[in-house]
């Protein structure tokens, strides 16, 4: 009896360190300090997995830390691991313009900074950013959009389309709404897209920490104010998946997907496992896949270099000004996904797995 309470004590001790923040013991190289904005978006999750199993296998410990959206919980996860003499920073900020002191006392320390799929602005110390081609993302989007409804809707004179924007804090998504707008602009100009709300501009369309609930709302008050008779949305531009969930709450919410009312044509970013799944239903159209495990390695391989005193791999110089100084980056290349490649772009490479998606 003694031995088997012996054993359940110590079965309880192993529940309890699993149950602790994603920390590991520092190896041979040292820790890095990965600060990651929330775990209500999987793909953020997958990108702290990804990063860690790639840091362990190069031989360093890892202390993982979520914000949960909380700015000054990120300041100080991120001012913490400079108490603690990490390594290397690897962050991918809620508030790209948030960080500056931080990152000076980390630059006081000797301690290099990663900015991680989102741009760290007004700071020069920031080293490098390793992230997609963010206005190709938009590209891709608008143009998705574009073949839905040719697809869809082939005889509308005009296209009805409502856009959205990512958050105004978040650097990316100007790129993302850029990167659209030079596919949907010009035909906005020729009338062949109308946007009856008139609201465009990331001032107006923008949605703060990428809520899904307020795009939601959003979309209510868009339908009830521009879309009563016969006037149908066609479209909806969407910049991200937990977006365009609340996006496809609203319009099936009046009907749209029915018999009398067809589903528009709706975007999305990030190929998140619900909107796969909703991509597979035909509530949504597209989303962009972004390998959070290639961008993981190219992290790591910048982390790598500069610690041993190199220069990491980049491929553009001139895009991303943060304000204080052009930062160096990589840039990697997204890719679209609809109905038609789900199983050659997300279950082949090994993404997900086919029961994930049925």
């Amino acid at each position: 009896m003694k031995l088997l309470k012996t054993l359940a004590v110590a079965a309880a001790a192993v529940g309890m360190l699993a149950a602790q923040p994603a920390t590991t013991f520092a190896q041979d190289k040292g820790t890095v300090g990965i600060a990651m904005p929330t775990k209500s978006s999987a793909r953020w999750i997958d990108d702290g997995n990804n990063m860690v199993k790639q840091f362990e296998e190069a031989g360093y410990g890892t202390d993982l830390q979520y914000a949960e959206d909380d700015i000054p919980n990120q300041l100080s996860q991120v001012e913490n691991m400079i108490t603690k003499g990490v390594g290397a920073l690897v962050i991918a900020a809620i508030d790209g313009t948030t960080l500056s002191n931080a990152l000076a006392n980390a630059a006081a320390s000797g301690i290099p900074v990663i900015a991680y799929d989102r741009l760290i602005r007004d700071s020069g110390d920031v080293d490098y950013y390793a992230t997609f081609d963010n206005f190709q993302v938009g590209v891709l989007q608008g143009e998705s959009l574009v073949s839905g409804l040719e697809e869809r809707f082939p005889d509308a004179e005009t296209w009805n389309v409502e856009l959205f924007g990512g958050s105004p804090d978040d650097n990316n998504a100007y790129f993302f709404y850029d990167g659209a707008m030079s596919v949907l602009q010009p035909m906005i100009d020729e009338g062949k897209i109308t946007i009856p709300s008139g609201q465009m501009g990331m001032d107006t369309v923008g949605t703060l920490r990428w809520d899904g609930s307020v795009a939601q709302a959003r979309m209510d008050n868009l339908l009830s104010a521009n879309y009563t008779g016969d006037n149908q949305v066609h479209g909806v531009l969407s910049p991200y998946d937990g977006l365009s969930i609340g996006i496809i709450s609203s319009v099936k919410g009046v009907g749209y997907g029915s018999d009398d009312l067809t589903m528009p044509i709706i975007t999305g970013q990030d190929a998140e496992v619900p909107s796969v799944k909703a991509i597979q239903r035909g509530d949504q159209y597209s989303t962009i896949f972004k390998d959070t495990r290639k961008l993981a390695e190219v992290t790591v391989s910048m982390v790598e270099a500069v610690l041993n005193e190199g220069e990491p791999e980049i491929n553009d110089t001139e895009t991303y000004d943060n304000g204080v100084k052009v930062v160096p980056s990589y840039l990697l290349k997204p890719e679209l996904v609809t109905e038609e490649n789900i199983e050659s772009t997300l279950i082949e490479s090994g993404y997900y797995t086919a029961d994930q998606l049925n």
